[in-house]
Formats: C-alpha cells, sequence, structure tokens
C-alpha cells in the first residue's frame, strides 16, 4: 500500500466516522512566540483547546506538516543516523473538540489497523497510564476497560507519567494518553524474546505507531493541575511509520517515498545505498533534509540567518555536508532532488507544485552559497595546520575548532578527518564547551516564562473594532505576567479593543489606557492563540476598572499609508515585471515599508520609475477603499483576490480593493489612495534565489525624504557657485581627482625608491646577516614593496622596519630563507611579540610578517625588541 493510498484510506475512514477533513496548515508558525514550527499535529488546534475559540466542527481529521529541529522537541542529530527519526513529518489525526471521548476514540484506532489496514492483532500492543500519586491522578481504569473490548488483556501495559500523559508545555491543556505499539520483528525474532517486554524500550522494531491524547487537566504554572469543562481527543500517527508497517519494511527509509529520493541520490553520487553504513546515514540525511526544505520553502520559510530561516539553513547545510564530505558531490545536488520529491508529494500537497520553480531556485543558490563556504573553511583549516606545525603543537584547540564551525559551519568531524590527515589531534572538549556556551546564551536569549491568566471576568468572545475606532471603553478580562530576556512585562487582554495586533506584515499598535489619572502605555500589541494581547510594563492600579483605550493615531496612520501602498507596489509589480510576481512577505510600520516578491533578476533602474509612477498616479486618482468583511473564501478567489505567502485562511476572509488592486488582508488601510500623500522606492536587491526586496516609504516620510535630496542638491551645488551643470561639474572635480591622485601616487613611488636607497646604504653586517633597522614615513603597502625589492637584491637580509604615516603605524620583518634555517626563525611570531609595543597586532609567514597599530611612539621600542630576540 502505497503512501498516497496510506494517507488517503484514513483522512475516508474518519470522514465516514462524520469528521471534516481540513488541509494542513503551514509548517512555519504564526502568532504564537513558543514555537517557531508546528512540531505536532494538535499546535493548529490549540486555540481550541485553550478555550479562546470555539470550533466550528466538532470532529476533525487532517494529516499534518510538522518539523522537529528546534527547541525541546529537536531531533536533528539523529535524523539519518538511526532508521525512524525525521526532521518534517506527517501526522495523521483524528480530533474531537468537546464531543466523543475515550470510547470512540479507542474502538475506531483499532478497527481502522486491524481491519481498513489489516495489521495483525497479534503484533499490537496498547499502553495505558498507570496514575500518579503526586498529580493526584488515578489509574487511567476507564481506557483499560474500553480496551479490553479489542484486545487481550495481557496486551495492555501500564505506562508512567514519562510515557503515558501528554502535556502541551510547562502550562495548558493535557491529560492521559493510549498508544498502540506494533512489534514488525520476524517471527522467529518473536520467539526469542516476547513483544511485550520490549515496549517502551526504544526497540527500532517495537514502536508505537499511534497516539490516542485524552486531554481533561489543564496545567497552571504551580505545577497543579485542573479540570477542563470540556474533554477532547487529540490523536497523532506518524505516516512514515505506519507505512513501514503496512509496506514490510524494517525502517522508514525503506518506504516508497524515502527509496525514490535515495534512488535519485545514488545515481548523482554513484554510491548504492545498503552497502556501507557511512554512506547511508548520508543519503538518509539527505534524502530526508530535502523533504523539509521543500515544504518549509513552500510555506513560506525561506533560508536565512535568523530565527526559522536559520533553522532551515541549518537542516539545508547539513543535507549539502553530508553529500560534500562523504559522497563527494561537489555540485548543487539537493535542487535537482527537490524536482523529484515535488513529483512525489506535489499532489497531495499542491503548494509544493505552486513554488516549484522558487523551490528549486532557492536551494540551487543556498548550495551555491555554501560550497563557497566550505571551501573558504578548507583554507581556513590549511592556515591553522600550517601554524599548528610551525609551532610544534599538536593539539588543534577547541575554540579553533569552534569558530570553524560557527563562521564557516564547518562540521566537527571534516576538522577531526583533515586534523588527523595531518597528524594533528583537536581539542574535543574545547570544542564541546564553546558549543555548550553559545546554547545557553541563544536558550537564555529566546526563553519565556509566564504565570497563569488571571481570570478578572468572563468574556466569550475579545472582539476587535481597530477598523473604525482607535478609541474605546475596555475592560480587563484577563492578564498574565511574562518574563522574556530577564526583563518582565505583562499581557492583558480586554473585553473589545480598537489595537490592531502585529500580523500581515503590520506592526502592532502602540498607544496607552487610562483610568482615574493613571495611564498605562501600551508599547505593542500582538496575537497569540486567537487572543490579542496588549503589552505594558506595569500593571494597572486597579484591574477591575473601566479604561480609557486610545490608540496612538499618528502612528497609526503612517503604518495604514504603508500598508495600502504594499498593495498598490503589489499591482505595479505584476503590471511592470508580470504575473509570475507572488508577495513572498512584508514589514509594515509607521516608518517604511518591505516588500518581499519573487522575480528572478533585478529590477532595472527604468522598471523601478515605471513602478513609481504606476503607484504615484493610482495615489493621485484617489480611489475609494472597497472593504468586504466576512467575504466567502470561494466568492473571494472567484473576484481574482491573491493571497498571502503562507498564510492560513478560514471560510472567510477580509478583502481590500482599490481599483483593480485585490487582496485578502487583515491590515488596517486608508480611506482613500490621496491619503497617501506620495510613494518613493529607497532600496531594491535580492534577499535570497528568485526572491527579490523593496524598500520604500510614504506619506510625510516620502515628502521630508525627497525635501532632504533637494536641500541637499541646493547645498551642493552652492559649493559649484550654483553652476548651470552640476553633474557636469561634479563629473569634472571627480576627473581632476582623478589625475592629482595619480601625480600623488608618482610622487610617492620616487619617494620610496629615494628610501629604498638610503635604507640598502644603511644595511651593516653582523653575524653573517645584512642587518637594517629603521622608521620611515611609508604606508605598511609601500614597506613591504621595499623590502621585497631589497630580499632580491641583497643577500642573507635580515630587516625590521617601522612604517609611519598619517598618524598609522605598522612594523614589518622580512628575513632571508638561508637565516630562517640556520637560526629557525619565524617573522610571523617575532612580530606577533612586539606588535604590544604599537598597541596592535599581526601575523604572517616565516620570511615575511606584518603588523599595525595606533601608537607609533612605540616603533622604536618594538624594532630593539625584534633586535635583541635575534
Amino acid at each position: 500500500m502505497r503512501l498516497e493510498e496510506i494517507r488517503s484510506k484514513f483522512l475516508s475512514y474518519f470522514e465516514a466516522k462524520e469528521h471534516t477533513i481540513v488541509p494542513s496548515a503551514p509548517m512555519v508558525v504564526k502568532n504564537d512566540p513558543t514555537l517557531m514550527f508546528i512540531n505536532a499535529g494538535m499546535v493548529p488546534f490549540k486555540e481550541y483547546f485553550l478555550g479562546n475559540a470555539v470550533a466550528k466542527n466538532k470532529r476533525v481529521t487532517d494529516t499534518q506538516k510538522c518539523l522537529r529541529v528546534s527547541g525541546k522537541h529537536n531531533d536533528l542529530d539523529e535524523v539519518g543516523v538511526d532508521t525512524y527519526h525525521h526532521t518534517m513529518f506527517e501526522m495523521l489525526g483524528n480530533w474531537s473538540f468537546g464531543d466523543y471521548f475515550k470510547k470512540e476514540a479507542i474502538a475506531w484506532s483499532w478497527e481502522l489497523l486491524t481491519e481498513v489496514y489489516g495489521i495483525n492483532k497479534e503484533n499490537l500492543y496498547v499502553t495505558i497510564f498507570e496514575g500518579d500519586e503526586k498529580d493526584g491522578v488515578p489509574r487511567d481504569s476507564e481506557s483499560y476497560d474500553f480496551w479490553k473490548e479489542w484486545i487481550d488483556e495481557d496486551r495492555i501495559i501500564e505506562a508512567n507519567k514519562e510515557d503515558n500523559f501528554w502535556e502541551m508545555g510547562e502550562m495548558g491543556p493535557c491529560g492521559p494518553c493510549a498508544e498502540i505499539h506494533v512489534d514488525i520483528r520476524s517471527d522467529e525474532e518473536k520467539q526469542k524474546v516476547d513483544g511485550k517486554s520490549l515496549v517502551n524500550k526504544d526497540h527500532p522494531h517495537v514502536i508505537e505507531v499511534w497516539n490516542l491524547v485524552f486531554i481533561q487537566f489543564n496545567r497552571k504554572a504551580d505545577g497543579s493541575l485542573e479540570k477542563l469543562p470540556a474533554t477532547h481527543i487529540d490523536t497523532g500517527m506518524g505516516l512514515e511509520r505506519l507505512a513501514m508497517v503496512l509496506q514490510g519494511k524494517q525502517s522508514n527509509y525503506d518506504i516508497d517515498l524515502f527509496q525514490t529520493l535515495i534512488g535519485q541520490v545514488v545515481k548523482q553520487s554513484g554510491f548504492e545505498y545498503g552497502k556501507d553504513e557511512t554512506t547511508d546515514i548520508a543519503l538518509r540525511v539527505i534524502a530526508d533534509h530535502v523533504r523539509a526544505i521543500a515544504f518549509s520553502i513552500a510555506d513560506g520559510q525561506l533560508p536565512s540567518n535568523t530565527g526559522a530561516g536559520y533553522v532551515i539553513r541549518r537542516i539545508l547545510r547539513r543535507a549539502v555536508r553530508y553529500g560534500y564530505q562523504t559522497l563527494k558531490m561537489h555540485e548543487p545536488f539537493l535542487s535537482p532532488l527537490s524536482k523529484v520529491l515535488i513529483q512525489e508529494m506535489g499532489e497531495a500537497f499542491p503548494e509544493l507544485e505552486d513554488n516549484k520553480t522558487l523551490i528549486e531556485n532557492v536551494i540551487r543558490e543556498e548550495e551555491m552559497s555554501f560550497f563557497k563556504t566550505l571551501e573558504q573553511g578548507i583554507k581556513r583549516m590549511d592556515v591553522i595546520i600550517s601554524n599548528q606545525k610551525e609551532q610544534q603543537q599538536k593539539e588543534i584547540q577547541g575554540e579553533q575548532v569552534f569558530e570553524l564551525y560557527d563562521t564557516y559551519g564547518f562540521p566537527f568531524d571534516l576538522t577531526e578527518l583533515m586534523a588527523r590527515e595531518a597528524g594533528l589531534s583537536v581539542d574535543q572538549k574545547g570544542f564541546e564547551k564553546a558549543l555548550q556556551v553559545q546554547k545557553d546564551r541563544s536558550r537564555s536569549a529566546t526563553s519565556i516564562k509566564t504565570d497563569d491568566w488571571t481570570e478578572i471576568r468572563k468574556d466569550e468572545k475579545e472582539e476587535f473594532i481597530g477598523y473604525d475606532h482607535l478609541e474605546a471603553e475596555v475592560k480587563i478580562t484577563r492578564y498574565r505576567k511574562v518574563e522574556q530576556k530577564k526583563k518582565s512585562f505583562y499581557q492583558l487582554v480586554f473585553n473589545l479593543t480598537p489595537f490592531y495586533p502585529e500580523g500581515g506584515g503590520q506592526v502592532g499598535d502602540k498607544g496607552y489606557i487610562e483610568f482615574d489619572g493613571e495611564k498605562v502605555s501600551i508599547f505593542d500589541t500582538k496575537k497569540e492563540n486567537n487572543l490579542i494581547v496588549h503589552l505594558v510594563k506595569n500593571l494597572p492600579k486597579n484591574p477591575n476598572a473601566t479604561f480609557k483605550a486610545v490608540v496612538n493615531s499618528s502612528k497609526r496612520k503612517l503604518a495604514a499609508a504603508n500598508h495600502s501602498s504594499t498593495h498598490l507596489l503589489h499591482h505595479a509589480l505584476r503590471e511592470v515585471l508580470g504575473d509570475h510576481v507572488v508577495q513572498k512577505g512584508s514589514l509594515v510600520n509607521d516608518e517604511y515599508l518591505r516588500f518581499d516578491f519573487s522575480h528572478f533578476s533585478k529590477v532595472s533602474d527604468e522598471e523601478i520609475s515605471k513602478i513609481e509612477k504606476i503607484v504615484n498616479d493610482l495615489i493621485r486618482e484617489n480611489a475609494p477603499l472597497n472593504e468586504m468583511r466576512n467575504t466567502p473564501i470561494k466568492e473571494a478567489k472567484e473576484m481574482g483576490a491573491t493571497m498571502l505567502f503562507g498564510e492560513k485562511y478560514g471560510d472567510t476572509v477580509r478583502v481590500i480593493q482599490f481599483g483593480d488592486s485585490i487582496e485578502l488582508c487583515g491590515g488596517t488601510h486608508v480611506d482613500y489612495t490621496g491619503n497617501i500623500g506620495a510613494f518613493k522606492i529607497i532600496s531594491e536587491g535580492s534577499v535570497a534565489s528568485g526572491i527579490r526586496r523593496i524598500e520604500a516609504i510614504s506619506s510625510t516620510t516620502a515628502e521630508q525624504f525627497i525635501n532632504k535630496k533637494l536641500n541637499q542638491l541646493d547645498d551642493i551645488n552652492a559649493l559649484f557657485k550654483n553652476t548651470k551643470n552640476l553633474v557636469q561639474s561634479v563629473e569634472d572635480l571627480i576627473k581632476d581627482n582623478q589625475r592629482m591622485q595619480k601625480q600623488l601616487e608618482q610622487v610617492e613611488k620616487e619617494k620610496a625608491k629615494n628610501i629604498k636607497a638610503e635604507l640598502k646604504n644603511s644595511i651593516i653586517e653582523q653575524d653573517g646577516m645584512h642587518v637594517l633597522d629603521a622608521i620611515v614615513p611609508l604606508d605598511g603597502g609601500a614597506v613591504k614593496d621595499v623590502l621585497f625589492q631589497l630580499k632580491g637584491e641583497v643577500d642573507n637580509l635580515f630587516a625590521v622596519i617601522g612604517g609611519e604615516k598619517d598618524g598609522k603605524c605598522t612594523l614589518s620583518i622580512m628575513i632571508a630563507d638561508e637565516i630562517i634555517k640556520e637560526k629557525d626563525l619565524h617573522a610571523g611570531n617575532l612580530v606577533r611579540s612586539a606588535a604590544k609595543h604599537i598597541q596592535g597586532g599581526g601575523g604572517g609567514q616565516p620570511f615575511f610578517a606584518t603588523a599595525g597599530g595606533k601608537n607609533p611612539a612605540g616603533l622604536k621600542a618594538a624594532i630593539e625588541e625584534v633586535k635583541s630576540m635575534i
């Protein structure tokens, strides 16, 4: 049974049980500061479990794309090394929000596995929660009794809190669970060892295949549990593991999808699968990682140097390292592999097909960039090895190994291999210590600690009224304290709010609430798990009061002008560049706007001018805002509305129209395009392969920018005595400057020539060497030229020269090869030691080295030290 059929049968089964099939949410999490990526099937439904929203459908089924490579659930180091861990995986799930509970969930899971999929009942075991005295939760006897109807009692195993009590996090909804395990060992192995004894023992072939979570408690900040007003079902079954069972395999990587991908890499690399564990690991890593990378890009997360983008870049580079190092592939291989992946999975996940060109181009660009980085790392490693040998040191320090890893993305094992080939060892403990320091720093920077919500009053639904109002009377319904980056603040939730929460690229509103003379500033507004939270430094003295809430109207108006400008810009880009242009991200605040879009070449100056003109023409037309709230999604699509990249939309959407520009958007906008005033593009550049970025300004910011530029031109013109042709005058000035620069260089060359003659005359013979020391009025480059000339003209030269020019100084040492061999000298070591006198540092090769400094007065002492050392 192929992967597509397994997925289809699961969804069809639960659809027949009155479940609504919902599409997978994008893997990249928005509006939740605790998560970068969806790491479990329940994440898209958190708001229902938390009670912050009511589910439209009480029964739901889906296959959810999950990624476990950051935070608590981080399996990256195991991926490819064993046969069952993955970065991305599909989680099949069926859900009940306050509807059915344990009895139905258990009966249906058994029927699906044994009758629909045909798994032998004799190979199945189930576990139930044994209870926990500390939490005050008894043994889950209810589940035990339900399981007895379907499976022999000796196959029901009691398990502890660690294995059979599922929690969302340190706080939040949780409950006991029942796991279904399957024994896929050979009959011979089963006769030797009973499968029951291997359940929950990390045996690769006695595995958990399905987890049925019975959500019935809420974990509070103090660790205690309270019963939820309604109970829920949250199940998760890894599609890859299920496929392994149904396809009769012993490894997830032997199922049809991964064998197709591995087969492609085998063709590209020439290495067979199943012959050698080292190359097998590399093949598994690449097959796994290309799926995670492609889906992340399709879901709106491009590789970058920060946050979620950095995680994706790490996954990609891990795959490239394995291909480069183990499979000897030094040309892009992931980008062509992504085509094969899209052929295999594009039908079930159309977002892959929709973004196939982008996916391939972004991956290729990242591969090419990392190949260059690896080459730089290898060159850096060659220098380190050379220095170690010259200094007769046998071990490379941990700090240097970490620098290679952190700066160049150079893997520890490749450093270790190159060191071993050169007869050196590496300081592994020092490396691990430096790595741990970085991890601790990163963890402390991102850690968030929250108290329980303090509920002041009940409120069924928080209403956002900010499209129509910037002020309102509000009441706080709940609040909590948050600690992040060693700072604390409070989150407030109101019964209604005029404050726009960060979303759709637009920043959250600022403003204040006021009561009885006390004004509390709101420094940001965000949306978390369907709640609009207002961030304040201090809690109001009387949280129970009715407050006057006021949005900072000037910042809101400027942000609205910039947001409306992004819509007009998007429309203009498609008109000038073509319909392939799609928004890939944006940032809108009161100062400027940033707009990322798909396009595969630089936008020319002529195209920029056309785009600017179209936007400003639309502004002058003063087109009215046509806002359509609660429009059915189907109707919006029929209108031709463009949709935001990587967003998950509900059944109804908000449509924003200015003339021919029609987009789905939840942001705030101007009432007429004329309110924008003016629009000016200030930069255009590349973000990634196939992704360009435009930064622009509008409204009063654009006016100020243009006025500043005009004033600068007036000032420059005044310097030229109000010339009639300013451009020609500037060009003439540049030509004059270039001519004088050439004359000056000629003078400097003559000067250096004369100094060289003087230096040559001042050489003295000492201890079989021709020794030269002096301080000259030349920069480091000129001193180097002179010394290399003298080396070719004077035998057995030992020269130490101080250079002083324009307040800067250098110390340079030149040693003849004969002297190096005879006296075992190294110019780099000598200059490093003496550079302290000039408050600088440097280094170099045994025959020539130089140091720069900022204390010319120390040159004499530096020269004397070098002379004394020989």
